[in-house]
This record gives C-alpha cells, sequence and structure tokens, in this order.
C-alpha cells in the first residue's frame, strides 16, 4: 500500500490564497477625531464594516447613521443663551 498522496491533490505552502474580491478587507480610510466623544464613537464604529462581508455593512452603517443623528438632535435640546428682554420704547 503506497501512502503518498497524489501530486494532484497535494497542496503546495508556498503558494498564495486565491484572491477573492467579496472577501472583507479594511477600506483605511483616515478617520479623523472631532473632539466630540460621542460623535468619535460613532466614527469609530464604521471600521467595524472593515471585517465584514458587505451584506453585514448595512447595520453598521445604520447604527452610525443612528448615533450621528442622536448627537445631532440633542444639540437642539440644549438650552440656548437668554432670549434679549423685550424694549419697550417711548410710548406715543
Amino acid at each position: 500500500m503506497d501512502d503518498a498522496v497524489p501530486e494532484a491533490a497535494a497542496v503546495r505552502e508556498d503558494t498564495e490564497p486565491e484572491y477573492d474580491p467579496a472577501a472583507p478587507a479594511p477600506l483605511n480610510v483616515p478617520r479623523t477625531p472631532t473632539g466630540v466623544a460621542g460623535v468619535d464613537a460613532c466614527l469609530d464604529r464604521l471600521g467595524d464594516a472593515d471585517h465584514l462581508a458587505t451584506d453585514g455593512h448595512i447595520e453598521v452603517y445604520e447604527d452610525v447613521h443612528r448615533g450621528l443623528r442622536d448627537a445631532l438632535t440633542a444639540l437642539d435640546a440644549r438650552p440656548g443663551p437668554p432670549a434679549p428682554p423685550p424694549q419697550h420704547g417711548p410710548r406715543s
């Protein structure tokens, strides 16, 4: 009995893995910190899509969009400066 592996079935270790254009790959898009912790956390979350197949990106994008929308909404909820007092001019 011959234990040798047939040449056609042998796998060479010095070959590179086959390129798969649909495989997850980082986009290496730089994300500049904004200085706002909540916004920066949302932008950092975009990096999670780098390791997912394309069909998993939508969940990340929707999560980031929701977080950024909430951050903008919170800006509207902050009290602004007090309104100036009404001006009463001379009465005629």
